[in-house]
């Protein structure tokens, strides 16, 4: 098979760059079938529901086409941001399945023909059905350990803080099952929601002056529509109770002096 040139890779670290503190990860989309239209992902809301209670949260997300050179500048950009990267899409059996050559080039490695996932795809396929174009699934960066897929057999890999997952959802989700454990986490982000009556206008100063008094919890404002009235729903995000509960406690105060009536809580 024909090897790739390695460039040098910026971040082939192994492990989070926080330790017991956050720990973070992106998550790289790959595919002209995204960028299009035509396929909707799901992947990204699997991933990051997956990580999250190994405290493990999603900072940055990148869709990008099947170009070998935007995939190697997007995993350097997402390498030096994060503590984990992961990528779909790409390393199927066709033309434009570039993701495995992408990924060997931008760690600045040789791109080879993995014994083990070989070995795996040779036992799942008769031999009259066994083409070239299904060994490429076969394909990974040199020094690549495998993701399991017992789905479809046909492996994903990970080198260094990347991990490549296949782009079909239902296979993305096994592979990120076997995944996970191997990882090692964060502080779990603990969310508490308040779905409150109303306009987002009406709260939004005071919903800031909280966020000031509380800068270790993170707030976010939804806005929505509930039997046709307008409704919020603020939700709250923190890794410290204590301070997660303070800033609830403060939140719910300031609604009630404004006379915005809570409608439920959640977490």
């Amino acid at each position: 098979m024909t090897e790739t040139t390695p460039t040098p890779s910026i971040a082939a670290d192994t492990s989070p760059a926080t330790g017991g503190g956050s720990c973070t990860a992106a998550v790289l989309v790959i595919g002209n079938e995204i960028l299009s239209g035509r396929t909707q992902d799901v992947n990204v809301r699997m991933i990051a529901t997956k990580l999250a209670p190994a405290g493990i949260r999603v900072i940055e997300v990148r869709v990008v086409p099947d170009v070998e050179a935007e995939i190697v500048d997007a995993i350097h950009a997402l390498e030096a941001k994060a503590d984990y990267v992961f990528t779909t899409g790409g390393i199927g059996p066709t033309h434009d399945d570039i993701t495995a050559e992408a990924v060997s080039k931008a760690m600045g490695v040789r791109l080879i023909r993995h014994p083990e996932a070989e070995r795996r795809l040779q036992a799942y396929y008769p031999p009259d059905k066994l083409t070239e174009a299904r060994l490429r699934m076969a394909n990974t960066a040199e020094g690549a350990t495998l993701i399991d897929n017992p789905v479809s057999i046909a492996p994903g890999f990970r080198i260094g803080k990347v991990h490549v997952l296949a782009g079909v959802p239902q296979i993305a989700a096994a592979m990120m099952d076997n995944v996970v454990p191997t990882l090692e986490g964060g502080a779990v982000t603990r969310a508490v929601t308040l779905v409150v009556d109303g306009a987002e206008g009406e709260i939004a100063q005071r919903l800031g002056e909280v966020q000031d008094r509380h800068p270790s919890v993170e707030i976010g404002s939804y806005p929505a529509f509930r039997g046709g009235k307008p409704s919020v729903s603020l939700v709250l995000r923190g890794t410290d109770d204590a301070g997660l509960d303070a800033a609830e406690a403060d939140l719910s105060t300031v609604l009630g002096e404004m006379g915005v009536p809570i409608l439920f809580r959640e977490g």
